[in-house]
């Protein structure tokens, strides 16, 4: 009998026809062919969505809806500000959180100056413009995840498997990090250019793995690499992964390295360095060794089987995959990103612990692969469903408060802290107006609403150290008890600020007037004396 692989029906001699044109079953006694008979077929439909389009559809929807009624938070602000200055100044940029001059700030990359532009073009907000962000980098992530697991099996639950995976099996504790894309982060992150980068990271790597198979005129590989500039540009350290993923995948599936093969990659190669290079905002390649954000990065290694241990199950899965194919590109990324959190880890350069969010994709997408080639159930497969089972279990309980809502979950399952809303102070606060504020959380908001800081929530290396420690010693002296008002009028006026932003029950500087009180949080806005 024949039998169909990828679109060909293999003949019991080993001929090979295109599906299309196929010599058609014969058909037994009274008309009826072998697929059963006419008016047995007539009631099935005659298309049926696969079940990826119907799983992940799903998930971009629920993942979308929360992430939209999320609270401003988190790196909301810092994202948000740098799209309301492009959207005031597409040539020259401010400073995305300071009251100064750019001096080519790395988050002016090509996804926040394209959605400046589109907030300029269509005259809504920064925020607004990171908020609408999300759905569409939820469709570039969920579309990325399901063309990657399809170059690595035909085998239609393969994707549904991966997404499940690559969501859930993180840790036994939820993680919010940006550029790790467990449930709990997606639904803080999911407007963050991280989330477009990971996304695009799968894109590129399907695309990679088509060409190293395939092959393809040179204008294919001018435009992965362009593309490759671009991500190396949207978010640096997910450029480095991408890279790593792409040099795997060469290597374990390229057929043949002759010269043309190599030009072609060469060419790839350098579209991508030169579309980084070209780029007027900021030189990404200034950032190499940079140390600026290394303390930062520091808590990725604090617990790591309490936020990555889950994914170990997909170890035998991965092992597998080595012993039957030594160039498997799945393993060859495993191991060379072990090597760059080891290195990150013992040179104390931290921020290359990022890496880590792609270093669990191995170990997801190959136990993914494995289970959805079942049946046949081997020994494997059947141990490996049972550990899945238990993970996800876990997974469910550390991951699931951040889409169901409180009351539907037991007292003890974790969910994520909603912030205070801070729309009061921008509504009486005109854009680009300098706020003094010595608490965390609307140091991290306020920026959203196109407001400046005193000190910056994020060390920019963009803004030198020096200058970054000078403004937090005087922003705590400014908040010191005891300070004297006249040293405090002087530093408002030192930085321009205008307003200021104080917790209950502290005392005003004298010459303050009170605008609000916060009915939620207490807090009270004031507008400072001017010169």
């Amino acid at each position: 009998m024949a039998s169909e692989v990828r679109g060909t029906v293999v003949g019991p001699r080993g001929a090979v026809h295109d599906a299309a044109t196929a010599p058609r079953p014969p058909r037994e006694a009274g008309g009826a062919s072998r697929r059963g008979p006419a008016w047995r077929r007539s009631w099935r439909p005659a298309w049926r969505p696969a079940p990826y389009a119907v799983v992940g559809g799903g998930f971009w929807l629920l993942v979308a809806v929360v992430a939209w009624h999320t609270p401003i938070m988190s790196d909301f602000g810092q994202h948000a500000s740098a799209v309301q200055r492009i959207r005031d100044s597409p040539l020259h940029p401010a400073n995305p959180l300071l009251n100064e001059p750019g001096t080519g700030s790395p988050y002016y990359s090509p996804y926040v100056v394209a959605l400046g532009l589109l907030a300029r073009l269509t005259g809504a907000a920064g925020w607004q413009m990171v908020r609408w962000a999300g759905p569409l980098n939820l469709a570039v992530l969920v579309a990325g995840v399901g063309v990657y697991a399809r170059t690595l099996s035909a085998r239609r639950l393969a994707p549904v498997y991966a997404l499940a995976a690559f969501t859930l099996l993180w840790g036994v504790r939820s993680k919010e990090w940006s550029g790790f894309c467990g449930l709990w982060s997606l639904t803080r992150g999911a407007s963050y250019p991280s989330t477009f980068a990971v996304g695009l990271t799968f894109l590129l790597w399907a695309w990679t793995d088509r060409l190293a198979r395939r092959g393809g005129p040179p204008a294919q590989y001018a435009g992965l690499g362009a593309a490759a500039g671009v991500l190396l540009l949207v978010h640096p350290i997910t450029a480095l992964g991408a890279a790593v993923g792409i040099a795997a995948t060469v290597l374990g599936r390229q057929p043949g390295r002759s010269r043309a093969v190599l030009l072609r990659w060469g060419l790839a190669c350098a579209t991508g360095v030169a579309v980084a290079a070209v780029w007027p905002y900021f030189d990404v390649f200034s950032l190499a060794g940079d140390t600026t954000v290394d303390h930062v990065h520091r808590r990725l290694y604090a617990h790591p089987w309490q936020w990555y241990g889950l994914a170990l199950v997909g170890a035998p899965a991965l092992a597998r995959r080595l012993r039957a194919h030594a160039r498997d590109p799945l393993a060859r990324m495993f191991a060379a990103y072990c090597l760059i959190a080891g290195y990150g880890w013992l040179s104390g350069h931290y921020t290359y612990g990022r890496v880590l969010g792609l270093l669990l994709v191995p170990l997801q997408f190959a136990l993914a692969v494995e289970l959805a080639s079942a049946p046949p159930w081997t020994r494997l497969r059947r141990a490996l469903a049972g550990l899945s089972a238990v993970a996800l279990a876990f997974a469910l309980v550390a991951q699931a408060g951040a889409v169901v809502p409180q009351r539907l979950l037991p007292a003890v399952t974790p969910h994520p802290a909603r912030w205070p809303d801070y729309r009061w102070v921008a509504d009486r606060v005109p854009p680009g107006a300098v706020v003094l504020t010595g608490a965390s959380v609307p140091q991290h908001v306020l920026p959203a609403y196109g407001l400046f800081l005193v000190a910056p929530t994020w060390p920019d290396p963009s803004t030198p150290a020096a200058d970054r420690a000078r403004r937090w010693s005087d922003l705590t002296t400014y908040f010191t008890r005891g300070t004297p008002d006249t040293t405090r009028t002087a530093l408002a006026h030192h930085y321009g600020a205008t307003w200021l932003l104080l917790p209950p029950a502290t005392r005003a500087p004298t010459g303050t007037v009170l605008i609000t009180t916060s009915p939620t949080t207490g807090e009270r806005l004031f507008r400072l004396p001017s010169r």
